[in-house]
């Protein structure tokens, strides 16, 4: 079995299409399409668009005899599958709104993903659910007592009759998915995209973010659940003609470097991912495997999904330069599931841009005033570093707003809100949380802050993670960047928060490391070297507990739910509360910090 080649005689259109059916047909008349990958490396299934747009039209017809209204839910458990990409299309031609639900889940948490999906299934109203045999139990489970029109396998649909007539026809203002999101701060919600609104941001990115040309090829291993393995990487590449190459998300994570030998055998040009995997990759990496890729094609290696710390990406080029990777590759990005995906992207072939700014005056007024890491060598000026996200795909206007909604200028931190075409319709079934989000008059609180230099983006954090010390604004990323710096803590290994101390009377900062040291004296060694750079850096106290490796939940997309982090330690404490404390978990003795800064609070937001 051959894979689908990178070029073919059809003029490149930049999803300028009404509807997604609109665009499929029209990459149904060339020769690219859809590839996946084993864990082995080799390639199990391989279809044009065209033969993609016969299949998917026949299942279509079979979904219409199930009598589901147009407009109606259909459920996808989205394991990195040719039948998920089929079933997405078959949605589509069939007038249905599909809907990806999560493919994972954690050891010991069979339960809980049978609730979550319970759920979710409840949440969007489902007429129909599709799970793949490996995942086929879990929804059975998962549907217990629902009263659904069909829930079962690919074979159990494909075994329906064709319906006879015409299929329902959709318009740009139809319902294209409904995507529910990853959430690290709340429970998933989901995000109604419209077909004309992913189409615009696809064209904005194609045009302006990717600049895509004739030749280019994607790769991926992201899930089909996150709306970058969906619409980066499912929807993109169709609606602009060009083939893309699938390795399964559990595949990756357990051999990551078969990513890199899909990209090096087929030649791909653009790729994406969170920081984590890039640091993930080059973990397994040997000397002498970098030298038998070539990754001299890739010319977009998206950034993004998470807050992006420039040591990985560094480590990354370094390794992998023997490769024929360049560092101008990596394009830092901006995006989320309510802009159905892009908002802002680095310059093409543009060195990753870092702003360094005082941390001081950044937690206690708000503003990132640059700061030269030379002259604050050797004082007591603390110096932070944050990723240039790039300028504003041209169809979204930006605002940074402060706690009262007023717009602040460049420098000054403050809420995101966002404005566009690209922009969602609202939460599905939530009117609540869509007032809270969208504006009568189309502004969309992102919940992100962040900051503009010179036209640039610049992301700070979330909202509702900030750590509020003695009246200081303490990102969790700064503290958890501490901790990351000590030997043996792996990038992925750290989360801080904040908690309500003993007395009840005010927040501390806590960091849960995960620790693979067994040695209680070296475990020790570790929670007093974070404390002290904790007190050094910030002037704070703060409690270190040690954990076992994969204890820090993750959402489905695999960025650290910190949210879900600080309930796990409050438990954790609640269920030791009878016994004495550990050595693994520390406060150290002092009541009061070195340094207090008395100034009042200031919510950034």
């Amino acid at each position: 079995m051959q894979a689908t080649g990178s070029s073919h005689d059809l003029a490149l259109r930049k999803a300028d299409f009404s509807t997604l059916c609109e665009a499929l047909d029209y990459a149904a008349q060339g020769t690219t399409g859809v590839n996946f990958f084993s864990a082995r490396g080799e390639i199990y299934a391989s279809a044009t668009y065209a033969e993609l747009r016969e299949e998917a039209i026949a299942l279509a017809r079979r979904l219409s005899g199930l009598g589901i209204a147009p407009g109606g839910r259909v459920a996808l458990v989205a394991e990195t599958s040719p039948h998920f990409v089929r079933f997405f299309w078959a949605c589509q031609y069939a007038g249905l709104v599909p809907v990806p639900l999560p493919a994972t889940i954690q050891i010991g948490g069979h339960a809980a993903y049978v609730a979550q999906l319970a759920q979710l299934i409840r949440n969007c109203g489902a007429s129909a659910a599709m799970a793949t045999p490996e995942w086929a139990d879990f929804l059975q489970e998962a549907v217990a007592g629902m009263d659904l029109a069909l829930v079962g396998t690919p074979e159990t649909f494909d075994a329906l009759p064709e319906a006879a007539g015409d299929l329902p026809g959709v318009t740009p203002g139809s319902t294209a998915y409904i995507q529910y999101t990853s959430g690290s701060t709340r429970f998933p919600r989901g995000v109604v995209i419209d077909q004309k609104t992913v189409l615009a941001n696809i064209r904005d990115m194609a045009e302006n973010g990717l600049k895509l040309h004739e030749g280019d090829r994607f790769s991926s291993w992201l899930p089909f659940y996150h709306d970058m393995g969906l619409v980066a990487f499912i929807i993109m590449p169709m609606a602009t003609q060009r083939s893309v190459d699938f390795l399964g998300t559990h595949d990756f994570a357990m051999r990551p470097r078969k990513w890199l030998e899909m990209m090096s055998v087929n030649r791909a040009t653009i790729t994406s991912a969170p920081p984590f995997a890039y640091e993930l990759a080059v973990m397994r990496v040997r000397p002498h495997d970098a030298e038998g890729l070539d990754l001299s094609a890739l010319r977009v290696a998206c950034v993004g999904a998470e807050m992006i710390s420039p040591e990985p990406l560094e480590r990354f080029a370094e390794v992998l330069a023997p490769a024929g990777f360049r560092k101008t590759a990596f394009l830092p990005c901006y995006g989320m599931a309510e802009c159905s995906l892009g908002i802002s992207f680095l310059p093409l072939e543009e060195e990753v841009g870092i702003d360094h700014i005082d941390s001081e005056a950044m937690q206690r007024d708000g503003i990132a005033r640059p700061l030269d890491p030379a002259e604050a060598e050797g004082t007591e000026r603390r110096v932070a570093r944050y990723v240039d996200c790039g300028a504003l795909l041209p169809s979204f206007e930006i605002e940074i707003r402060d706690e009262q909604g007023r717009a602040l200028p460049e420098r000054h931190a403050g809420v995101i809100h966002l404005r566009g075409p690209s922009v969602m319709s609202g939460y599905f079934q939530d009117k609540e949380m869509t007032r809270e989000a969208l504006s009568a008059d189309g502004w969309l609180n992102t919940g992100d802050i962040g900051y503009l230099a010179g036209g640039r983006l610049f992301l700070t954090g979330r909202k509702k993670d900030m750590i509020i010390i003695h009246g200081r604004n303490i990102w969790p990323q700064d503290l958890e960047h501490l901790a990351k710096s000590q030997p043996g803590v792996n990038y992925n290994d750290v989360a801080a928060f904040s908690v309500p101390s003993e007395d009840g009377r005010h927040e501390e900062a806590v960091i849960v490391v995960q620790c693979r040291e067994r040695d209680e004296i070296k475990r020790a060694r570790l929670v007093k070297t974070i404390i002290g750079m904790v007190r050094s850096e910030f002037g704070i106290d703060c409690r270190v507990e040690l954990v076992p490796t994969r204890t820090l939940p993750r959402t489905s997309s695999g960025k650290l739910a910190r949210a879900r982090a600080r309930l796990d330690h409050l438990a954790r404490q609640q269920a030791a509360a009878a016994v004495p404390m550990q050595p693994a978990t520390v406060k150290p003795a002092d009541s009061q910090p070195e340094t207090v800064d008395e100034a009042p609070i200031r919510y950034i937001a």
